[in-house]
């Protein structure tokens, strides 16, 4: 129940759309807020989808569970009047509209804080609230380059290669959620809230972490590495007889013991890889004298094998594979939930273990449908269900 959870004390307002919005309030909606998303009332034909795909496809489904679902025309007065009443007893409001729609609708955090001084507003652009990319569109694949992140990414000389998943939506939604609960957590002391927010740039640059502390610190413009760690040798991917492990046997330490275990104790007197500066410069070398040696067994002989002797390794999964694995079931990060139309459907569970108010075994609420709880909600505001019926007919709500 959410009344169990960490965050069922506060109410957050969702305004997001797309990616990196979502998936700050699916945070808090998982450990229990109750949170209310605002949506668009539909044209015609329209499922409330959009560029995620359809609203009962696999990626809507995954970012909006554990919410209530609320249409609402921001661009009217009535829906404008409607959405102030609501951040008057909410305690978070997220949205990430380009910079400057918020203030166009009269929904930014200067006109909410007027009626709700306790409000903590958390807001993602593309590139800052300001500056000269201000005011421009920003979407994932655009930030991943302008951070350079595609730089360091694919097999040297190759040119720029976009990371598999939309990392900087999900950085940026991370990082503001946690600015959001920070945020919180002052207003306890100051009794105030305030804007919070963050961009898919900032968010980037800041996951370069060491890359862009060689620039800053050091002044290395960091090169694309392929599967080999940037900086720790040997650490990468290695073919064997049966398909490709990844291994991990940087420092001396390490890599005497990973020589031990695949019986080339030869290398560890070998000129060539004698320390870490040589072992880096002969990198190349070094890679193929122990592919050589894993070639010749299977994958499952090399994990058990270095494990046991504590060098770390392991496979190199599909997504299949990650969820048959036995100690990713053992985490139960796979969750259900119940939907109405789909039935039983599993999404992702939070990575985030708290013994004494766990995550449900099944989450509390579906991905709402367009407008499900509109009702229900301007019912909780004192609208007499003549007045919804109006303001539904009129598409206010």
């Amino acid at each position: 129940m959410a009344a169990d959870l960490p965050l069922s004390r506060y109410t957050v307002l969702d305004l997001t759309a797309h990616r990196a919005g979502p998936t700050a309030v699916r945070q808090l909606a998982d450990w229990g807020a109750r949170v209310i998303k605002i949506e668009q009332p539909p044209a015609e034909g329209e499922d409330g989808g959009g560029i995620l795909g359809r609203r009962h496809g696999f990626d809507f489904q995954n970012l909006h569970r554990n919410k209530l679902g609320v249409t609402l025309d921001l661009k009217t007065a009535e829906g404008k009047e409607i959405f102030f009443e609501l951040a008057k007893r909410a305690d978070v409001v997220v949205e990430n509209y380009r910079s400057a729609v918020k203030h166009r609708l009269g929904v930014d955090y200067e006109s909410v804080r007027k009626v709700n001084p306790r409000i903590v507003y958390g807001s993602i652009a593309g590139f800052g609230q300001d500056g000269p990319y201000g005011k421009r569109p920003g979407v994932d694949q655009i930030a991943q380059g302008m951070a350079g992140l595609m730089s360091v990414t694919g097999l040297p000389g190759q040119g720029p290669v976009r990371v598999g998943i939309p990392i900087a939506d999900l950085t940026a939604g991370m990082l503001l959620a946690q600015g959001i609960l920070i945020a919180l957590l002052q207003r306890e002391t100051t009794g105030e809230g305030q804007w919070v927010h963050t961009s898919l740039l900032e968010a980037l640059v800041q996951m370069m972490d060491f890359q862009a502390a060689r620039w800053l610190i050091a002044g290395e413009v960091p090169k694309q590495a392929g599967n080999d760690h940037p900086t720790s040798v040997p650490t990468g991917v290695f073919e064997t007889a049966d398909g490709h492990i990844n291994i991990a046997a940087s420092g001396d330490t390490l890599y005497e013991r990973f020589c031990k275990a695949i019986g080339a104790e030869e290398l560890l007197t070998d000129s060539r890889f004698a320390d870490f500066e040589t072992r880096s410069s002969n990198r190349a070398a070094l890679n193929e004298e122990i592919a050589k040696r894993t070639r010749q067994q299977p994958s499952q002989h090399w994990i058990e094998l270095l494990n046991e002797a504590g060098v770390p390794c392991g496979p190199i999964y599909s997504m299949d594979q990650v969820f048959a694995d036995p100690q990713v079931q053992h985490l139960g990060i796979a969750r259900t939930v119940e939907h109405a139309a789909l039935g039983p459907i599993k999404v992702v569970g939070q990575a985030i273990n708290l013994p004494k108010t766990p995550q449900p075994d099944k989450l509390r609420l579906p991905t709402p449908e367009l407008g499900e709880h509109t009702d229900a909600i301007l019912s909780e505001l004192g609208y007499a269900p003549e007045r919804i019926a109006e303001l539904r007919k009129r598409r206010v709500v």
